[in-house]
């Protein structure tokens, strides 16, 4: 029987191994799948999320992170973009970059300060504009541009064609861009 959350990170703060475990065991798959959507290979996902585990380690105490679940994603979600960029270095994968070319036109990329501070202002905005989503339209957008699944395995997820998940999640985008324009974002 897999642990609950508070109790997996009740051994994180005794400083206990099984932590690492347990954690593994509960959402070791969703992890790997995570970080392997981003980068392609499994070799690479498998170190990304080892890399993720130890810094859940590190940073347990004094973080109580709450969920686990969506902190550990986070955590192996960040590792794995950076292992991706370092990995690509001027080339193209096509996981990764067809699903942020998707929302090119929604968001601007960041590089400084105030373009951060906006970016977390944004962050709130499409957290608010998922909730105006329907549940699977909002499920879409999360697997597709925070999972990074791809189009395939989305459209058989979801028993729809390839074509119809298309031309859905481009109507969820002209959504978004239409909802952060509306709330005085610049797109």
């Amino acid at each position: 029987m897999m642990l609950e959350d508070s109790e997996i990170i009740e051994l994180f703060n005794s400083r206990s191994e099984q932590a690492i475990s347990e954690t593994w065991e509960k959402y070791g798959a969703a992890c790997l799948a995570i970080s392997q959507n981003i980068l392609g290979t499994s070799l690479d996902a498998e170190e990304c999320v080892s890399d993720a585990l130890l810094a859940l380690w590190n940073a347990i105490p004094p973080e109580k992170p709450n969920p686990l679940r969506a902190y550990l994603f986070r955590v192996v979600r960040n590792i794995s973009i950076s292992k991706y960029h370092s990995n690509i270095a001027g080339k193209r994968n096509s996981f990764y970059d067809v699903a942020l070319d998707e929302l090119e036109g929604c968001l601007v990329g960041i590089t400084s300060v105030e373009q951060e501070i906006t970016a977390r202002e944004l962050s709130t905005l499409i957290d608010r504009f998922l909730g105006t989503l329907d549940e699977d339209s909002r499920m879409l957008f999360v697997r597709r541009y925070w999972y990074s699944d791809g189009i395939k395995d989305l459209a058989e997820r979801f028993g729809i064609t390839e074509n119809n998940l298309s031309v859905r999640l481009s109507r969820i985008r002209s959504k978004l861009k239409k909802y952060l324009q509306k709330e005085g974002y610049k797109v």
